[in-house]
C-alpha cells in the first residue's frame, strides 16, 4: 500500500523550509515595498510582499514539476506550507502596522513651545 503520505509526509523538514522561505520572503518583499518612492507600493506593502512570495513559491513548485530540481515533482503539501508561511507573515505584518499606528508618537514630530 503505497500512498502519498509515504512519499510526501506532512512533518518532513521540507515543509518547514517551504514555510520559512515564504515567511521571510514576504517580510523581505514587504520591507522593500514599504521603502518605495511610490505611494501605492508603500501603502500596500503587505499585499505586494505576499503576492511576490506566493509567486516565488509557485515558481519553485513549477520548476519541481518540470524537473529543474531533484524532487518527486510538484507537491500540494509544499504549496500549502508556502501559503501558511505567507499568511503567518501577513498577519504579523498587519499586527505590527496596527500597533505602530496606535502609538501616539508613531513617526509624527511633536512641537514643544517655550513657555
Amino acid at each position: 500500500m503505497n500512498n502519498d503520505d509515504d512519499q510526501d509526509p506532512w512533518l518532513a523538514p521540507d515543509k518547514l523550509y517551504h514555510f520559512l522561505f515564504c515567511f521571510f520572503l514576504t517580510l523581505f518583499f514587504s520591507a522593500l515595498a514599504s521603502l518605495s518612492r511610490y505611494h501605492f507600493l508603500r501603502s500596500h506593502s503587505t499585499w505586494v510582499g505576499s503576492i511576490l512570495s506566493l509567486l516565488a513559491g509557485a515558481a519553485k513548485e513549477a520548476a519541481d514539476q518540470l524537473g529543474f530540481f531533484p524532487s518527486a515533482g510538484a507537491s500540494a503539501r509544499d504549496a500549502l506550507a508556502d501559503l501558511l508561511g505567507v499568511l503567518v507573515a501577513a498577519m504579523a505584518l498587519s499586527l505590527w502596522n496596527r500597533l505602530r499606528r496606535s502609538r501616539p508618537d508613531s513617526g509624527h514630530t511633536r512641537r514643544v513651545l517655550p513657555v
